[in-house]
């Protein structure tokens, strides 16, 4: 195994990025060279480093004697020359293919031929960076995600012709920073970008179609465990990067279906309203703007004479069984039923399966998929268009009684969190599927590098792959288009189900 635990680090770019991996580096115990072709922003990334770890003392995070070594271990340098005994050089320059292909093709004529050359990119093929070098083998990207210093996650990323030492190194390098690395072909957004595009992409589309608001949207996905809810995370990173990201992958996917940007989102960018940093978005950030919340009426008494079924086994309906017995309400369980979801007084309150619910039947109602549900969260629902006032109102107040906090949106195939979680399954079985990683990858990368509460293949685990095919399908059959074709994976594991039953 190539050996480089020790010895000098070149950073190139002393923005946020390369300013984190310096320090991580450093605090590590390597001397580390920083490197930035803009006059004086060696000098400000130092004082903001500075400030950082002051903070960190201050806080009783570091020691000041931890601070210190950090700082001294790292050397601003006017000229690349002045780092060309570094055993590895990480890159986190602008994000362009033409101008990260001549820095690389620079640096082999200044550092030995032994080291390694390494790329902070989010988004650009490894492998086209390499064309043109003397020894593409030894470029691999070392994807870190921001900020640097407290994210855990790396993506270790291989182009056509890295090689697989020069991968590993990297690999055991990272964990030695206490990172926790994942292996990725280079391919269009490698893991967590590519993965995590249905997470926008699914809020988006119910957005156009006027299903639900942008609030109620997030209300549902963080109750689902989801530390921020779609809405509120594209205004937290910006709608012109997230718009750009998904333009990105989608033109590198030769402009399939399923990475279609949006024009909700286009709408914004063409505005100038970005989120945060602009101070508008999906939300008001002024500071008179009047925060949305969500009423909840409270609960009325229920009839005296009520007969309630659990059938299926999913989580929900354990949640139901147990908040069923909380209020002392009698029930009973139907072992045979093909169908998941309560019946209430006759009415079938159904967890989505993908069908809408006014192509099921007059008086049909729809709950959305939870997989850690809990008394208070929000939970969506729907009913067929058909539906009296009188069951519409029945059913909400049975919900509220239950512990939930519904959320009526319009009658659509998958709700909020069903069709998101089964397209970041699809994606998953997808990049598995084409060799990109391993379901244990997917899983470290997504719940590290982005938050979320379980990996895709935990979910897969708690929900069949056949009832998250038929989602899929139903959901195709709908829209007709590419969009939500089932993974080739997918559909084996949905086969194997079937024929396991």
């Amino acid at each position: 195994m190539i050996e480089i635990s020790n010895g000098k680090i070149l950073v190139i770019g002393a923005g946020i990025m390369g300013t984190g991996i310096a320090q991580v580096a450093a605090q590590a115990g390597h001397q580390v060279a920083l490197f930035d072709a803009k006059d004086g922003a060696n000098t400000k990334a130092i004082e903001s480093l500075s400030k950082s770890l002051e903070n960190l003392v201050s806080r009783g995070k570091m020691s000041a004697e931890k601070m210190q070594h950090t700082l001294q271990n790292i050397q601003p340098i006017d000229h690349l020359s002045k780092a060309q005994d570094a055993i590895l050089v990480i890159e986190a320059i602008v994000e362009k293919l033409e101008v990260k292909r001549a820095l690389f093709q620079e640096l082999e004529s200044v550092v030995s031929k032994d080291c390694i050359l390494a790329t902070n990119t989010s988004s650009i093929s490894v492998t086209a960076i390499a064309n043109g070098m003397q020894h593409p083998q030894r470029l691999v990207g070392m994807h870190f995600f921001n900020p640097v210093p407290v994210m855990k996650l790396v993506e270790v990323v291989s182009g056509l012709q890295t090689d697989p030492a020069i991968a590993n190194a990297i690999f055991g390098l990272a964990q030695a920073w206490s990172k926790v690395p994942v292996h990725t072909k280079s391919t269009p957004g490698f893991i967590v970008n590519r993965i995590a595009r249905p997470f926008y992409a699914e809020a988006l589309s119910l957005l156009q179609e006027q299903v639900a608001s942008p609030f109620e949207i997030d209300s549902c996905l963080k109750s689902a465990g989801f530390k921020m809810g779609p809405c509120e995370l594209m205004d937290l990173i910006g709608h012109d990067t997230n718009f750009s990201v998904t333009s990105s992958v989608y033109e590198a996917n030769f402009f399939d279906k399923r990475f279609t940007p949006s024009l909700v989102q286009k709408e914004l960018v063409d505005g100038g309203l970005f989120g945060r940093k602009s101070g508008k978005g999906f939300y008001d950030y002024s500071s008179d703007a009047v925060k949305p919340n969500i009423v909840t009426p409270d609960p009325k008494p229920l009839p005296s004479k009520v007969k309630v079924v659990l059938h299926g086994a999913q989580p929900l309906i354990s949640f139901f069984s147990e908040q069923l017995e909380a209020i002392n309400l009698k029930f009973e369980f139907d072992e045979e039923s093909d169908w998941s979801g309560i019946s209430y007084n006759q009415i079938e309150i159904r967890i989505t399966d993908g069908l809408m619910a006014t192509e099921m039947d007059h008086n049909a109602v729809l709950l959305d998929q939870s997989f850690a549900p809990y008394a208070g969260m929000h939970l969506a629902w729907t009913h067929s268009t058909t539906a009296s006032k009188e069951l519409m109102k029945s059913v909400e107040n049975f919900l509220i009684n239950l512990g939930i906090q519904p959320i009526k949106v319009i009658d659509s195939p998958g709700l909020i969190v069903a069709r998101t979680i089964a397209m970041l399954i699809n994606e998953a079985c997808d990049a598995v599927n084409q060799g990109v990683c391993t379901e244990e990858a997917v899983n470290q990368a997504m719940r590290l590098g982005v938050n979320y509460p379980q990996g895709p293949f935990d979910w897969l685990e708690q929900w069949s792959a056949a009832d998250v095919a038929f989602l899929l399908d139903s959901m195709d059959d709908f829209y007709r288009g590419e969009r939500y074709r089932v993974s080739p994976m997918l559909r084996r594991k949905s086969c194997e189900d079937l024929l396991n039953e």
